[in-house]
């Protein structure tokens, strides 16, 4: 007697037991995968036309003030050097030339101060700092553009 018996089960398709070969399973249930694939691709269709307006789009207006601006003053000081100042307002201030430079300072020697510019106030504030880290030092006052007594 063999120790080891061997069976084979086989599943065939059709009619007779010897047709066909494996069985596929089918699902008897409609799970819907086209329909949701038709309805995504509508959707991104619809999307897309509603990207792409025919005209411009009104908006509201919006309403934006303007930054204030600062004065940088410089201080007339007899004890200046026209070079040093002349040199350092160029390095330091960018809208300015030397001829500019050298105006402002006379300026500030024969009136107390001249304007050296309107910037905003962070803008100011940099310059007038620059300006007393100097060596020798360069004094700088800031006044508000817009302030009454100003003028």
């Amino acid at each position: 007697k063999p120790a080891f018996t061997t069976s084979t089960t086989s599943l065939f398709a059709g009619k007779g037991e010897q047709e066909g070969g494996a069985a596929i399973a089918k699902p008897k249930v409609n799970i819907g995968q086209k329909t949701a694939m038709v309805t995504e691709t509508k959707a991104r269709v619809v999307l897309k036309k509603k990207a792409k307006p025919s005209g411009p789009e009104s908006r509201r207006e919006e309403k934006f003030e303007d930054a204030p601006m600062y004065k940088v003053m410089l201080l007339g000081d007899k004890e200046y050097d026209q070079e040093h100042v002349i040199k350092r307002l160029c390095e330091t201030l960018e809208d300015m030339d030397e001829n500019n430079a050298a105006t402002v300072f006379t300026q500030a020697q024969q009136g107390g101060k001249a304007m050296c510019g309107k910037y905003p106030m962070e803008h100011a504030e940099l310059y007038k700092e620059q300006m007393l880290r100097s060596d020798p030092m360069i004094f700088c006052d800031i006044e508000e553009e817009n302030k009454k007594g100003n003028k």
